[in-house]
């Protein structure tokens, strides 16, 4: 089975990216958005909103 990072398209709220993630981890979506938002809060915010516009430009749509 070929793994590979997509954005997903069933767990989306914005752009598909902590979706994805979860998808490829098997882990429950909103565990992942929460997290992703945790550690952004955490790193004062802008550390993770850039790699999430950067993970939303070039990772891959699933087909």
């Amino acid at each position: 089975m070929d793994r590979r990072l997509y954005k997903s398209r069933d767990n989306r709220m914005l752009a598909g990216v902590c979706g994805g993630l979860a998808e490829y981890i098997n882990a429950d979506p909103t565990v992942v958005r929460i997290v992703f938002a945790l550690v952004s809060v955490l790193s004062a915010a802008f550390p993770g909103i850039i790699i999430y516009i950067i993970l939303a430009i070039i990772m891959p749509e699933k087909y």
